[in-house]
């Protein structure tokens, strides 16, 4: 019995349209992988059997979390099965069938049923792409794709082998996923707007539409007992290959906004969130604009330069051979620690800043290395889970460090106040989870909060080289801290600029998240300012280099 699947309106378009490009930008939880890639990827491997296809992440790390566990729950869903239809990271049995060009080793491989291959290619890993002849790309994440890699290392390897696959016109394909970016660097995908032939699209679609006709008729025609006209099925034959031929020559770009959900949201759902929503917002969450770090935002100096990608390949491979059956479950694989990284001196403390909310709550890490400062990781928790649960969390990810000892800087705002906690203030709490964690903690006083004209010169000179210490992001670990920073904006005072935090009283919504809002961006100030103006002689002189 056929199994029924339901994809919405922008994710049936795409299939339709089935163009040899196909980029779609749209937000979040919008089904980008589940119910776009997943169907792009499972054609290409069971009409193209033997074909080896590129899956292209930005880091390991993200390939492990979000695109392959993504794909598999979808095949899943749809019935295909681990170990029957597919395996994962080992060699495929003798059942299967052989790839036209078998790869050298399987680790980093899925493998079809009917011979065909995925092979995941990182991009912070040298050479995963080296060697490869591959009949199709999904690339995952683009915002943060470089894109001079792409160009020389795995696009040339798209070349794929004509001469069994040369009648699809999804031979060579290329789909490219990714919400909006937030910087110049990763919009390189933007360009293939231009590219797109609206006419040859719209073409495509009255083509599609057109064989949908005429099939009803010959589906009518036998219903009703009759012999369809063969002139029917020769048209259909036409239609089919002129079809064909348009998709393998097609470019579709496609944005897509809350706007274009309105059936399933309604109206008075885009209005409540223009009502309630900062106009910045409204305009990244629900109209899908282009924005970038602000040129007039809080953190006006910070470039796509001061991000890094830090993974630790020996133990992430480690993780990935012994996840391999959860993987080929599709469950997700939400298991690293600190082991995960290679920016992190495990025999030096780990400098934080926190923030403190009724409703969220946040640690910022960090360790100084020479003249950088690099911002390891970032936790928060949310409404229920508080200050607690979030020194937990940090405590379960650097389970594995060897300096259990934790530099807290903090100033005024963590003593006295206690609603996110018990009747002890945060500074308490703080001190006494740790503890209770069996870490060490050293206090650091930093007095009341700098003001935030003082504040805005000491940290965008900091991005310009102009301080003693340069921040740096590990871009995997930060990512909703990363988005509140290019985001943060600044409002006009009496005693000059400041952070414009008018967003952060509002109430939650799927599209205005509290991660997002300028919370976590005061705890990466008090942690920059710490380091900087209060550097501990215990770490001062640290200068380690372990992610190269």
């Amino acid at each position: 019995m056929s199994k029924r699947v339901y994809f919405n309106t922008p994710q049936r378009l795409t299939q339709l349209i089935g163009a040899n490009t196909t980029v779609i930008v749209a937000g979040r939880r919008t089904g980008k992988t589940d119910s776009i890639a997943s169907p792009f990827v499972l054609r290409n491997m069971q009409r193209m059997p033997g074909s080896t296809g590129g899956i292209v992440v930005p880091t390991f790390k993200h390939g492990l979390t979000n695109t392959i566990p993504g794909l598999l729950a979808a095949w899943r869903r749809w019935g295909l099965l681990p170990n029957i239809h597919y395996v994962v990271g080992k060699k495929p049995p003798k059942s299967f069938g052989t790839a036209i060009i078998e790869p050298t080793d399987y680790e980093h491989v899925i493998s079809f049923y009917n011979g065909s291959r995925a092979v995941i290619i990182s991009q912070d890993r040298p050479g995963s792409s080296n060697s490869l002849t591959l009949s199709w790309l999904l690339i995952d994440e683009a915002k943060f794709i470089d894109y001079e890699k792409l160009k020389d290392e795995t696009l040339p390897a798209n070349g794929g082998i004509k001469s069994y696959f040369g009648k699809h016109s999804f031979n060579h394909s290329i789909m490219i996923l990714s919400d909006m970016p937030q910087s110049k660097k990763g919009s390189w995908f933007l360009h293939y707007k231009k590219k797109m032939d609206k006419e040859l699209i719209a073409t495509i679609e009255a083509t599609v539409y057109e064989i949908w006709r005429l099939k009803q008729k010959v589906k009518e025609a036998i219903a009703a007992g009759k012999t369809p006209p063969e002139y029917l099925r020769k048209k259909i034959r036409h239609l089919d290959k002129q079809l064909n031929q348009m998709r393998s020559v097609a470019v579709y770009y496609k944005e897509y906004s809350s706007i274009e959900n309105l059936q399933l949201l309604g109206e008075s759902y885009i209005k409540q969130m223009k009502r309630d929503l900062t106009p910045l917002t409204f305009q990244t969450s629900i109209l899908c604009k282009q924005i970038g770090i602000a040129k007039d935002g809080f953190y006006s100096s910070m470039r796509e330069s001061h991000k890094y990608d830090a993974s630790n390949f020996e133990y992430l491979d480690t993780l990935w051979q012994s996840n391999v059956v959860g993987l080929s479950a599709a469950a997700p694989m939400d298991v690293f620690t600190s082991l995960a990284d290679r920016d992190v001196n495990p025999d030096a403390p780990i400098c934080i800043g926190m923030d403190y909310n009724a409703n969220i709550n946040w640690i910022v890490a960090g360790q100084p290395s020479g003249n950088r400062l690099n911002i390891l990781k970032s936790f928060y928790v949310k409404f229920e889970r508080k200050l607690p649960a979030l020194v937990e969390d940090f405590c379960n990810y650097y389970s594995e460090h060897r300096n259990k000892t934790v530099i807290f800087y903090y100033d005024t705002t963590a003593l006295g106040s206690n609603y996110a906690v018990n009747t002890q203030d945060f500074h308490w709490v703080i001190m006494h989870e740790f503890e209770r964690h069996g870490w060490s903690v050293q206090d650091v006083y930093l007095g009341n909060p700098m003001r935030h004209d003082e504040k805005y010169l000491l940290i965008n000179q900091a991005f310009q080289g102009k301080q003693r210490l340069m921040p740096f992001f590990n871009r995997q670990n930060n990512d909703d801290l990363l988005l509140a920073i290019q985001s943060a904006g600044v409002v006009n005072g009496r005693n000059g600029f400041h952070k414009n935090k008018s967003g952060e009283k509002l109430a939650e919504s799927e599209e205005d998240l509290l991660e997002h809002r300028t919370d976590g961006t005061d705890a990466f100030d008090t942690l920059y300012i710490g380091c900087e103006k209060f550097p501990q002689e215990v770490i001062s002189s640290t200068n380690y280099n372990g992610f190269g």
